[in-house]
C-alpha cells in the first residue's frame, strides 16, 4: 500500500504486541507450539501461582529470559526506533511485550505495560521500585529479597493484575493523531481497546501485522505483512 503520511504537527502513538517479537524468534503466547504449550497460566502467571510454587515460576520465567537473551532486535524493532529518532517528543511507544528488542534496537520513549523481564519487585508490593535483575536462577533459594524481606518476584503483570502505566498511556493516546499497531491480535484488553480509545479522539489508526487482528474494524488501514517487512518503508515523514 501507499505510505502513511506523518505530518510536522503529527504526534504518534505505537502499540506492539508479541508479533513483532515472534520475528525475533520469541513464540507468541498464543502459538500452537508457542511458549506457554505445555504450560498452564494458572500455574505460572497469575498471583495464586506465585503463593502456591514460587519455584515452579521463576522456573518458567528464568526459561524466557534465557530465550530472551539468544533474541537479537529484528528490522520491525529498528524501524520504530528510527521514526522516534525522527520525530523526538512527538513518539511513543507502549510494548505489551516483556523483553528488551525495544530497547535494545533504540527505543527510549517507551513503557512496558505487562512488565519487563529483566527485572525483579518485591512480592509484598512495599513500595520499592523494581530492580535490574537478568539472573537465570536455577533455584528459589538463589532468588534475592527486598530490603523490607519480601522475596523477589518477576516484574511481570501477572493475569488478574492491573497493566502498569495506565495514566501515562491514556493521556498519551489522547494526545495521538496517529496510532500505528503491530503484531496483536486485538484479543488482549485492555490492549484492545486502546485503537477505539484513539478514533474517538480523532486519530488515524493503522494496523500492520501478518493478518488482520480482531478488531480490524476499527482501523483506518489495515496493511497485511510481518513488520519487519513493512515497518521501514510505512512512513513518510514531512
Amino acid at each position: 500500500m501507499a505510505s502513511i503520511s506523518v505530518a510536522p504537527v503529527d504526534r504518534v502513538f505505537v502499540l506492539t504486541g508479541a508479533g513483532i517479537s515472534a520475528e525475533s524468534g520469541l513464540p507468541t503466547f498464543r502459538a500452537e507450539d508457542g511458549l506457554w504449550a505445555g504450560y498452564s497460566v494458572e500455574d505460572v502467571c497469575t498471583p495464586e501461582a506465585w503463593k502456591r510454587d514460587p519455584a515452579g515460576v521463576w522456573a518458567f520465567y528464568a526459561a524466557r529470559r534465557a530465550a530472551g537473551l539468544k533474541a537479537e532486535p529484528n528490522p520491525g524493532h529498528i524501524a520504530l526506533a528510527r521514526l522516534e529518532a525522527r520525530l523526538g517528543d512527538r513518539f511513543f511507544l507502549c510494548t505489551q511485550n516483556v523483553d528488551d528488542l525495544h530497547e535494545r534496537a533504540g527505543s527510549v520513549r517507551l513503557v512496558h505495560m505487562h512488565g519487563e523481564l529483566a527485572k525483579a519487585r518485591c512480592e509484598r508490593e512495599c513500595g520499592r521500585p523494581p530492580v535490574e535483575d537478568r539472573t537465570i536462577y536455577r533455584s528459589l533459594d538463589e532468588v534475592g529479597r527486598c530490603p523490607c524481606g519480601g522475596r523477589l518476584r518477576p516484574h511481570i503483570v501477572f493475569f488478574g493484575e492491573i497493566p502498569l502505566e495506565m495514566e501515562h498511556i491514556e493521556r498519551e493516546i489522547a494526545k495521538a493523531s496517529l496510532m500505528v499497531v503491530v503484531g496483536t491480535s486485538g484479543s488482549v484488553y485492555p490492549a484492545a481497546n486502546f485503537v477505539h480509545w484513539a478514533r474517538q479522539g480523532g486519530a488515524r489508526t493503522v494496523y500492520v501485522g501478518p493478518e488482520p487482528p480482531l478488531n480490524a474494524s476499527a482501523f483506518t488501514h489495515v496493511v497485511e505483512g510481518k513488520a519487519g517487512e513493512v515497518l521501514s518503508g510505512l512512513f513518510q515523514v514531512r
